[in-house]
């Protein structure tokens, strides 16, 4: 399997150095030659495996030989270990075709954890066999960070550089990140927004000779891997509820976009999915983007769901890739618009091939509240503010197909986010025990401002790349 540009101006590449890279040199994203895709049988095998051992399966086939069988087996077995259910992603039903997937039962309590732990390991073995180190930068909203960091907090060939914007993500979310006691973690506090912090892992990246003497590696979403690893559960919930042999629909919180672009792609492998709906909140430009066909960031707005918290969606450019004909130009182009003029339309046949798989509604922060309480009064299930948004337009795609299941996604832990919570339902849930004493931790972060520079000489003057 060899993986190439959606910019089409970078070498293509084996699994193993896409992973590496993250970023592609020419500035888009790595996507895979063809997708995989599975027979019936295949899928309605999956019923009743094991979460690592249908993650074994369903990986396989985009990392080629980079990994044998047995290794790949042991790299999920260690990644889903130290999760907190048995079931690993359980679903659960909270309403009439209505199904709640809870992803948050990994050591984060995020959905990042499930290709956060299995990218930490696989990455950690392909650095060994290369005898190599790398300087992981990354950026976050909330909880990409605290993921990574758990992740690759005391690898001995890893530095890990976190950027979050500066008083915009929840106490705890910054907690898990600035409280890690590791020599090689890095959290660095950016005055400004997330997409200011994308933006400057972008221009770090694509500053070449400083991409080449630090090692840098990328594991937000833009990193292929991260995006396979997501998929998995999209396989193991629909299969749940009878795939292959009955089709169902997925509701999504989005913010970068990975979540929802990993449920695309298992279509596309097979799975029967009806319709995948994007939930946003307030920061809406993808609900405006599929309604009128221009993609146009506005400012960041703050709200109760701050991980979603974003105007520039990264992963939109590989549905994008797909959408005109996998036309690398074409991307080029809507990329360079964007930078120069700020916003792009999207042609015609482009929006109709994206409009036959997405839908989008967007919550504000009332209705957010209303259905964190209507979840609780109704089933007494907790859910936080993003999964709330989830919920919210699940509902919208139920009135529109009310035969087809919808599974909303449940993507953090309500403890997370426990002032929300408290607000909409008026109790407050309290952390697991193992992220219990988070609150009394010492916290050991950098502020920095919003300037790339500032923040290449921060990480040069730490990365041990050298060493």
């Amino acid at each position: 399997m060899r993986y190439l540009s959606t910019r089409g101006e970078a070498l293509r590449l084996n699994f193993c150095d896409a992973m590496l890279a993250g970023l592609a040199r020419d500035g888009g994203l790595y996507v895979p030659e063809r997708l995989t895709t599975l027979a019936p049988a295949a899928i309605r095998a999956l019923a009743g495996l094991p979460y690592c051992e249908a993650a074994t399966r369903l990986v396989a086939p985009f990392v080629g030989e980079d990994f044998a069988p047995d290794e790949l087996s042991g790299l999920a077995r260690d990644a889903y270990s130290g999760f907190r259910h048995v079931a690993t992603a359980p679903l659960i039903q909270i309403d009439a075709n209505l199904f709640l997937l809870e992803l948050f039962h990994g050591p984060t309590l995020a959905f990042k954890d499930f290709a956060m732990q299995w990218l930490g390991r696989a990455m950690s073995r392909a650095l060994e066999r290369r005898d190599r180190r790398a300087t992981i930068l990354g950026a976050t909203s909330g909880d990409t960070g605290a993921a990574a960091i758990e992740a690759f907090g005391g690898q001995p060939r890893a530095d890990v550089f976190i950027l979050f914007p500066h008083g915009r993500v929840s106490d705890v979310q910054r907690r898990q990140m600035t409280t890690v006691d590791q020599p090689n973690v890095h959290a660095i506090a950016i005055e400004g927004s997330f997409d200011d912090c994308q933006a400057i892992v972008k221009t770090l990246f694509s500053d070449l000779a400083f991409r080449d003497e630090l090692g840098l590696s990328g594991v937000n979403s833009i990193n292929w891997a991260r995006i396979l690893a997501q998929i998995v559960y999209y396989f193991t919930s629909a299969v749940a509820l009878g795939a292959p042999d009955r089709r169902v629909s997925f509701a999504v919180p989005t913010g970068n976009f990975g979540d929802a672009l990993a449920g695309y792609y298992a279509k596309a492998m097979g799975l029967p999915v009806s319709r995948l709906t994007i939930a946003t909140n307030e920061n809406d430009i993808l609900a405006r983007t599929l309604g009128a066909g221009v993609y146009k960031p506005l400012g960041v707005k703050a709200t109760q769901s701050p991980s979603m918290d974003i105007q520039i969606s990264s992963n939109f450019e590989r549905l994008l890739f797909d959408a005109y004909g996998r036309d690398a130009s074409a991307v080029r182009a809507l990329m360079g618009a964007l930078k120069q003029a700020g916003e792009f339309s999207i042609a015609p046949p482009a929006l109709a091939a994206i409009r036959r798989d997405f839908d989008a509604e967007r919550t504000d922060e009332d209705a957010c509240a209303d259905e964190m309480a209507r979840v609780y009064r109704d089933s007494g299930i907790v859910v936080d503010p993003h999964s709330a948004v989830g919920v919210h337009a699940a509902r919208a795609a139920l009135a529109r197909d009310p035969a087809t299941p919808v599974i909303s996604l449940a993507t953090a832990h309500p403890a997370k986010f426990p002032e929300a919570v408290e607000r909409a339902i008026g109790r407050r849930p309290q952390l697991p025990p193992h992220l219990a004493e988070i609150q009394s931790r010492r916290e050991r972060f950098a502020i920095l401002p919003n300037d790339p520079t500032a923040v290449a000489k921060f990480v040069r003057e730490r990365a041990r790349v050298a060493a």
